[in-house]
């Protein structure tokens, strides 16, 4: 039977899965105090761009070091699950609702690609989104790399920049032939856009770029190579709090900028 691992990205100590599938990893545990969870700075590693990266030093972690047959990334506060609860669920029932082991296998019968639902802006494009909460040369310079170094996304990459819709949140489980050709193609952007982006004078948050482009790449790689997939809903262990994100959101539209 292939085996199944999904990372858990934590920075943090937190309750976990009980589940053997789930892996809880320490992302950007380079010069950090252990947490008890396997941490992501051993072989081959990009450990200490954390603060660029998030999630992705993780993911780069399982990509080099794991032999998983299935390779899974979820969050700490964000797993799959077969039926989202109620927003009015009690932490203990969130947690009964992430996906288990048979259920994941089953959904992997489908298709060799599990996504979360896509997000859905509405009045926003992915790319006046992305734009008015940190800063359109991210995108723009990522175009420009694809263009010289991937023309055949370009068409992909063009046209997810103009819908409402992606898949969001760094979150996938996928077979590792499709892990290595995606990772492969993901680093490789966004390598380059590292060495080209100034972010010398970016916020705390806006440095945390590389994380935010690659969720804009993931349906660019997936519509140019026309791969089946499956979605799944996403449970949040905490409060979303729907009313400050939607006043912000509302905000960054009105006054078509992050900063207020």
């Amino acid at each position: 039977m292939d085996e199944i691992k999904i990372m858990v990205a934590a920075h943090k100590k937190y309750q976990m899965p009980a589940n053997s599938i789930y892996i809880p990893v320490h992302v950007g545990a380079e010069g950090k105090e252990p947490i008890g969870y396997t941490p992501d700075n051993t072989g081959d590693n990009i450990s200490a761009k954390n603060a660029n990266y998030c999630e992705l030093t993780g993911l780069y972690w399982m990509w080099k070091n794991s032999m998983a047959d299935v390779i899974g990334l979820a969050h700490y506060r964000r797993y799959f699950t077969m039926k989202k609860p109620s927003p009015f669920a009690k932490a203990d029932d969130k947690w009964k609702c992430i996906a288990t082991e048979k259920q994941i296998r089953m959904m992997l019968k489908k298709a060799p690609i599990i996504l979360p639902k896509k997000r859905n802006y509405y009045i926003e494009t992915n790319y006046s989104q992305y734009a008015h909460a940190h800063h359109a040369i991210d995108l723009d310079m990522t175009r420009e790399i694809i263009s010289e170094k991937y023309p055949e996304y370009l068409s992909a990459f063009d046209s997810n920049m103009k819908l409402t819709k992606e898949h969001r949140f760094n979150m996938f489980i996928m077979e590792s032939k499709y892990v290595d050709e995606y990772c492969a193609w993901l680093f490789d952007i966004l390598f380059e856009l590292e060495k080209r982006l100034d972010i010398s004078t970016y916020s705390k948050n806006d440095a945390r770029v590389f994380g935010f482009v690659s969720e804009r790449l993931l349906d660019v790689w997936l519509d140019t190579k026309v791969y089946m997939y499956v979605e799944m809903p996403v449970v949040f262990m905490e409060d979303e709090h729907w009313l400050i994100k939607g006043t912000n959101f509302i905000k960054r539209k009105i006054f078509k900028g992050k900063k207020q």
